[in-house]
């Protein structure tokens, strides 16, 4: 059981380094933004790989169990928790990025971040 939770471990920091790697040194903007949600993923990845527990059960207390044989076999329910609601904030800044994308496309008519940074003739307009 100890692998799958190594499995998990490196699955997840395998996916934040090529989040990591694509965020900084892909010049698509689309392709940064797959990036930083590679990144989201792979911290869910490792906060479920921290609450995983080998041979654990559901944490829901059923009528009639132990307590004390509950609460030595379940899992812990904080890192599902977590993830679940970060799961839901990731969705809502990933539809926030996608509208300044396409805001950013109607702009410059490119995705190209390199292209965007150098034009200039958009900041003449601003200057006065």
């Amino acid at each position: 059981m100890a692998h799958t939770q190594l499995a998990v471990l490196f699955t997840s920091v395998a996916l934040i380094v090529i989040g990591l790697y694509a965020a900084i040194f892909v010049d698509n903007i689309i392709k940064k933004i797959i990036g930083i949600s590679f990144i989201e993923e792979g911290a869910n990845l490792f906060i479920v790989g921290i609450g995983y527990k080998p041979g654990g059960i559901v944490p829901i207390l059923m009528p009639g169990m132990n307590s004390t044989w509950f609460a030595s076999n379940a899992s812990y329910p904080l890192p599902y928790g977590l993830v679940l609601t970060s799961i839901v904030i990731g969705a809502s800044t990933l539809a926030v990025m996608l509208a300044l994308v396409m805001v950013l496309y109607r702009r410059y008519g490119t995705l190209s971040t390199s292209v965007m940074l150098a034009d200039t003739s958009h900041q003449e307009e601003y200057d006065e």
